[in-house]
């Protein structure tokens, strides 16, 4: 039979026809009426994608682009800051921080687990300029309570500026950035955007804007105080990725289109339908007999991180999904790599597609012979469904 690959992962994710359509026709000097009129609309709407009312800033840029301007913008070098890791993506604010000079406390978690509240009032101190956590680790397929940790910080009355990366976050969890305490909040284009990668933004407080008048650490492509000067005048400080940002466009009407145009409401059954996607997938792995990784009640939406039976190597079913199947999961990082897979949720999925990932994942693991207590054919589907089926987002 043909082979159709199909990307299950948390970045690129599946991209979307209409943004594909955009990019191509995106033949546009960025120095003209055209583009800035393009430009105003997407940061407009990128507004209500993030869900703030603050500003918001694009960056030709990978998502890590955006950690190392919100680090290099906001603190100067000596500053002591906080980063609050359990996985890979935590681990990256920890090396940010300190290539930036900063004196870096660490509250770790180990993977596949969170942080607790009492950990990181332990580790706060008077002193401490800021606070770097991720919404979604998705290295582990964990999410962090960003709700509770912003009402800690607001609690201890903590003058530390609350920055979070959203990449897989946004999209997938419901986050409200303004009512949290969020003051730098950041997305990348190749996740939930159904976008190419290629593409940064993050949303600034009025706190953040303030603080960045008095600190001094070097920046220069990534100095937001001059994107926000020309962002509005319509246009960017240095040559956009013109085609990408004309995709964007087109990913922020697709989603506003799920609900009549309202693209508040769209970006809230963006993040619905991933989080039914992942409770099907988890619902699947266990009736099968897998084991999840993240703790009941922090799964992420972004991506499902399943164990490999003990004794196996995850690689197994990574590579026997992509041979038989073309399709194309991760395997784990780090230390956890060939001990688990992940399977993402994130952006362009939809219920057939979960359907016919757990559907593959079945044949794969049968003919491996895994040792599962409950593998048949039909158990993880029939679970799925039944999950679908209860969803009160469904409509």
């Amino acid at each position: 039979m043909i082979r159709k690959t199909r990307l299950f992962t948390p970045g690129p994710t599946p991209l979307l026809p209409a943004a594909q359509f955009a990019m191509a026709a995106a033949d546009i000097h960025h120095r003209t009426a055209e583009f800035r009129a393009l430009f105003t609309r997407v940061l407009s709407q990128l507004k209500e994608f993030v869900g703030t009312t603050n500003d918001v800033l694009i960056l030709a840029s990978s998502g890590s682009g955006a950690m190392e301007a919100s680090v290099s913008n906001l603190t100067s070098p000596g500053d002591r800051v906080l980063v609050l890791t359990a996985g890979k993506f935590g681990e990256r604010w920890t090396g940010i921080t300190k290539a930036f000079g900063c004196h870096v406390d660490v509250v770790e978690a180990p993977y596949g687990s969170t942080f607790t509240l009492d950990q990181i009032k332990a580790a706060l101190k008077l002193e401490t300029r800021a606070v770097f956590v991720q919404a979604t680790e998705s290295s582990t397929g964990v999410s962090h309570d960003i709700e509770a940790i912003g009402k800690l910080l607001k609690d201890e009355k903590s003058e530390a500026l609350f920055v979070v990366d959203g990449i897989t976050g946004l999209g997938t969890t419901h986050i409200d950035m303004d009512a949290w305490g969020i003051d730098v909040l950041i997305g990348g284009s190749q996740k939930a955007l159904m976008i190419p990668p290629g593409l940064s933004y993050l949303a600034v407080s009025p706190r953040a804007w303030d603080r960045m008048e008095s600190t001094y650490n070097p920046r220069y492509y990534f100095d937001l105080r001059k994107e926000r000067k020309n962002a509005a005048k319509g246009e960017s400080a240095y040559t956009p990725s013109v085609a990408l940002i004309a995709a964007m466009g087109a990913a922020l009407d697709y989603i506003a289109g799920q609900a009549e145009g309202n693209l508040v409401e769209g970006r809230k059954k963006l993040v619905d339908n991933a989080q039914t996607c992942a409770a099907m997938t988890r619902a699947a792995a266990t009736a099968m007999g897998f084991k999840l990784f993240a703790p009941k009640g922090r799964e992420a939406g972004a991506a499902t991180a399943i164990m490999a039976p003990e004794g196996t190597d995850s690689g197994t079913i990574v590579k026997g999904l992509r041979s038989k199947f073309a399709i194309i999961v991760t395997d784990g990082q780090g230390e956890m790599k060939g001990s688990l897979f992940r399977i993402a949720h994130i952006g362009f999925f939809d219920y057939m597609d979960t359907i016919a990932v757990i559907g593959a994942l079945e044949q794969v693991a049968i003919a491996a012979k895994l040792p599962l207590s409950n593998l048949a054919f039909g158990t993880g589907l029939v679970a799925a469904q039944k999950t679908f089926a209860e969803d009160s987002t469904v409509k």
